[in-house]
């Protein structure tokens, strides 16, 4: 066994395994396998031109040679990104830990709730700083939340204003640029006409539907919100605000003054700022909103016996509901960062963030004094923890620069500096040095923190927050590492079993990967630095841009996209721009098939774009001659197909190329969603089927963890006329010369999760990554082989195979009283979190086991769907008590007195010997979901104050 070999580690079956699998397939090879899968015309050539594979400890010494290629200077920019202290047992426990970082979105309640719980948290915290009723469990930054209330202020528009066609939305000038960009690329295609202007001059009227403010703005200035948003609300305009969430702490909640949608970042809440992500930005509304409350909200329900149960509330999402009606896509948040962030905030509890936000506010005035001192001028009248000094910035950026100093210059004469939690007496005393410098003055050092009002008295806070137990319990290290364990406990992630998610590969997030997310120089990088400090990243990203473009068989990349949705819609604006370019502004229609994931149609209309469903065939696949139809119809306004390859079905469509090849006969473009690369990475590519575009799952193919439902990576990969159009960024020269604006707010994204992709890639090489994608299509079929006979596959390609995932039909078994659902609950009893339920087809499974899984476990798998599948026999649609329909069972029900069912205690715990060896106890009982919905309650109260009237 070569140990030097890291695919040897990633890939689950041992070369024998894979033996003994082909047999019980039917085939000689992997090679025949894959023949008898994947279409002859669409098989690469050649091997992907990557370079050798490293081994796990090469890979470790070059990444740590490249991170001392980073120059993390003090950093005092700001602009939304401020340094700050992780808590070391929270990073060990949380961001290191396994438990948490591999887990999946909690769909399946019953073995989430300590997820579920730490969301709960964080919604609480986010509802008590912000004054507002309802908050969801996070987005995917600040600019991007920022988009999202100006759509939901939009869509929520009062029905005189829709009438009348009022779309104008008036942004602060004291708004961060990188929002005002992503207000941009959001507001233009769906008719939002964006109004930049000075917030205390500007005469808002019944032209406007809304606003939005920076609170404290971004060159560090309180402005009087109250004042705005009451002038607002008397002319029928609503307010949104985005306010820095430590900030709160001293300032009054913007909810108290009558603002309608309050968004912001946590990233100040103990993350690294990793180069611009990722991080969990909030969002906070009123419950009057909550059916447009984009992004998923964490509700208190019951259980079957009545206890109390945490689930995703309104759980089907927005966009499967509505499709091409849908005003959001999101579907990606940033559960591990929000985890973290909330338990920042168990941690230091009220108390803590009032001492740091006191040290933070307090040392920034401290620094104002000694300033005043050397004769220059503070122009912030009230301000929280950013100074604007009057000053020669090149002379300043110079002296700062020498001593390993970054500030921001919003211009030449103008120096603006945010303190932090992490600025200390010392810090402040350097900073003096380097204006006593500039003005060739001196000070006395600074010896202590002073007091001082910078607030006006009218914004100071006076609202209490925090005080519900679970903030003022836990603020020694050992007693937060119990709490922490006792919510991991609750949750099945991939430390403990397979999690075989149709169209979500959870594949291994390798140690060696992760690593480097927990050292310095990467995690402590402003993505605003000036280029030559950030050259590791520099290297790192435009090594991995080539990676996935090679991967890919396209011309560029682009990294910035930090979610799958949000590449969705960045691949359909590159689209739009580029007829655009061409004078062919009248094309918007976009071709979906009826298959296709919710989130595509409502990508596709907020990118301006009007949608046309496209039929399937009984077999599964696109239906060829509608298509046809209905691109000849539409040829003159034909702008995209989307597509997902390979199908949302599990099947490689033979005719790829000729739908492809329509599209393009037609005048449109090939958009290809990559939820399933996983199938075709080494062995074939979305150039190599005429695509023009694809968005890549980050964190499904290439290896980076779902967290719990996020972070994602979502880059955009394109054929060479899309490149020019490539997204950009205000801060930061990125994209191609005609780029579109941005897409998220930090010029790269989330850089400090590309790492993993970068060193999954790197350790597997072309060689490793071809093997990868050959056994993820193994191990599917290997499965549908040992399911055979007790669950149908839907669909299967030419030759009776699957791809890398399959769809196994339960509909038959609702003549035993059996629901697809009722297999997911029973499963929990035998270790395992379900398949993908009731996706794309209802009352379906889809599976998928990616490369990562073992023979053993997979086996493991289909012992227990084999026998459910014989439990299934047994019950009676007459008599509903029975193992399936209880399921899942929990240790409380095992070890109660009484039990009132007609199976015995061991059938419901130990249906199979090797659950004994390893058994996972579900915390509660089946959830009551309509109980939830109907009794909305989305922080931490305790549920008896709900209680239905």
């Amino acid at each position: 066994m070569d140990t030097t070999s890291f695919a040897l580690r990633h890939i689950g079956p041992r070369p024998e395994e894979q033996k003994a699998m082909l047999n019980t397939i039917g085939v000689t090879s992997i090679e025949q396998l894959v023949s008898e899968t994947v279409p002859a015309d669409i098989r690469l050539k050649n091997d992907l031109d990557l370079e050798p594979a490293l081994s796990e400890q090469e890979y470790l010494s070059h990444i740590y040679e490249m991170s001392n290629l980073n120059k993390v200077y003090k950093s005092y920019i700001g602009m939304g990104y401020h340094p700050s202290n992780l808590p070391s047992v929270i990073q060990r426990n949380i961001l290191e830990s396994p438990g948490w970082y591999t887990a999946y979105t909690p769909y399946q309640a019953e073995i989430a709730q300590g997820r579920l719980e730490a969301l709960l948290n964080y919604q609480t915290m986010v509802i008590d700083l912000t004054g507002m009723e309802i908050a969801n469990a996070s987005l995917l930054d600040e600019s991007t939340a920022a988009a999202e209330a100006m759509s939901l202020l939009f869509a929520v528009r009062e029905r005189s204003q829709k009438k009348a066609g009022v779309n104008k939305f008036f942004v602060s000038d004291l708004v961060l640029p990188q929002t005002i960009a992503l207000l941009e690329t959001r507001a233009t295609p769906i008719g939002i006409q964006l109004v930049i202007g000075n917030e205390t001059e500007y005469n808002l009227n019944d032209e406007f539907f809304g606003a939005l403010l920076q609170y404290p703005g971004k060159n560090g200035q309180i402005t009087d919100i109250r004042t705005f948003i009451e002038r607002a609300n008397a002319e029928g305009i609503k307010v949104a605000v985005a306010a820095d969430v430590l900030s709160l702490v001293k300032l009054e909640a913007p909810g108290k003054f009558g603002a309608d949608v309050v968004v912001g970042t946590t990233q100040r809440f103990g993350i690294p700022m990793g180069y611009g992500g990722p991080h969990a930005a909030y969002f906070a509304t009123k419950e009057a909103y909550k059916r447009d409350l984009p992004g998923r909200i964490i509700g208190v329900t019951k259980d079957l016996d009545g206890k109390r149960a945490l689930r995703m509330a309104l759980q089907t999402r927005e966009q499967h509901i509505k499709r091409d009606r849908a005003t959001s896509n999101i579907c990606t948040a940033q559960v591990l960062l929000a985890v973290m962030a909330g338990m920042y905030a168990v941690y230091h509890g009220p108390k803590g963030l009032e001492f740091i936000a006191n040290r933070v506010k307090n040392s920034a005035s401290t620094l104002v004094k000694s300033l005043e001192n050397l004769g220059l001028e503070q122009a912030n009248s009230h301000y929280f923890d950013t100074i604007n000094i009057k000053a020669d910035a090149v002379d300043v950026k110079y002296e700062a620069e020498k001593r390993n100093i970054n500030f921001y210059f919003p211009d030449s004469n103008t120096v603006t500096i945010s303190i932090n939690e992490t600025t200390t007496i010392e810090d402040l005393n350097q900073i003096i040095e380097i204006f006593e410098a500039v003005t060739e003055n001196t000070t006395d050092r600074i010896t202590e923190i002073s007091s001082s009002e910078t607030i006006p008295e009218a914004l100071k806070r006076h609202t209490e927050f925090l005080m519900f137990d679970v903030f003022n319990s836990y603020h020694s290290e050992t007693e937060l590492m119990r709490y922490i364990k006792r919510l991991e406990r609750k949750d099945l992630a991939l430390n403990h079993s397979m999690i075989s998610l149709g169209s979500c590969t959870m594949k291994l997030n390798a140690a060696s990967e992760m690593l480097p997310l927990s050292w310095y120089s990467w995690g402590n990088m402003h993505p605003f630095v000036p280029q030559y400090q950030a050259t590791g990243y520099k290297l790192m990203l435009n090594a991995l841009e080539n990676q996935l473009t090679e991967i890919t068989g396209f011309a560029g990349t682009s990294l910035q996209p930090n979610s799958g949705a949000q590449g969705e819609f960045a691949g359909l604006m590159v689209i739009r721009a580029y007829h655009e370019s061409r004078g062919d502004h009248h094309r918007n229609i976009c071709l979906i098939p009826s298959s296709a994931h919710g989130t595509n149609p409502a990508s596709a209309v907020m990118a301006g774009m009007k949608v046309v469903v496209t039929k399937a065939s009984e077999n599964g696949n696109i239906d060829v001659d509608d298509l046809r139809k209905k691109a000849e119809l539409h040829k003159d306004n034909l702008s995209a197909l989307m597509v997902t390859y390979p199908s949302t079905h599990g099947v490689y469509e033979s005719a790829i190329k000729e739908i492809t090849q329509i599209i393009h006969d037609n005048g449109g473009q090939v958009y290809m969603d990559g939820a399933n690369m996983n199938a075709q990475v080494g062995l074939t590519n979305p150039g190599n089927i005429g695509a023009d575009v694809c968005h890549l799952n980050l964190h499904k193919t290439f290896a980076i963890p779902h967290g719990g439902g996020g972070p994602g990576v979502g880059p955009i990969c394109v054929a060479e006329q899309l490149v020019p159009f490539l997204p950009g960024s205000p801060m930061l020269k990125t994209g191609g010369h005609q780029s579109i604006t941005a897409i998220s707010a930090a010029p790269f994204g989330s850089a400090l999760a590309c790492l993993i992709s970068y060193g999954y890639i790197k350790m597997l090489g072309a060689k490793g990554l071809k093997k990868s994608t050959e056994v993820a299509i193994l191990n599917a079929n290997y499965i549908k082989e040992r399911l055979e006979g007790y669950y149908p596959t839907l669909y299967t390609g030419e030759n009776g195979r699957a791809a890398h995932e399959m769809i196994i039909d339960c509909r038959a078994f609702k003549e035993k009283g059996i629901e697809v659902v009722d297999i997911a609950k029973r499963l929990m009893d035998y270790g395992f979190h379900a398949p993908t339920v009731s996706f794309p087809v209802a009352g379906t499974m889809m599976i998928e086991p990616t490369e990562s899984e073992s023979k053993a476990e997979m086996d493991r798998f289909c012992d227990a769907m084999i026998s459910i599948r014989e439990e299934i026999e047994t019950v009676n649609k007459d008599e509903p008590n029975n193992v399936l329909k209880n399921a899942p069972h929990t240790l409380q029900m095992l070890t109660s007195n009484e039990w009132l069912f007609p199976y015995s205690r061991e059938k419901a715990a130990y249906p199979l010997d090797y659950v004994a060896e390893n058994k996972f106890w579900p915390t509660v009982r089946r959830v009551d979901e309509a109980y939830g919905d109907r009794n909305l309650i989305c922080s931490c109260a305790p549920i008896e104050a709900y209680a239905e009237a």
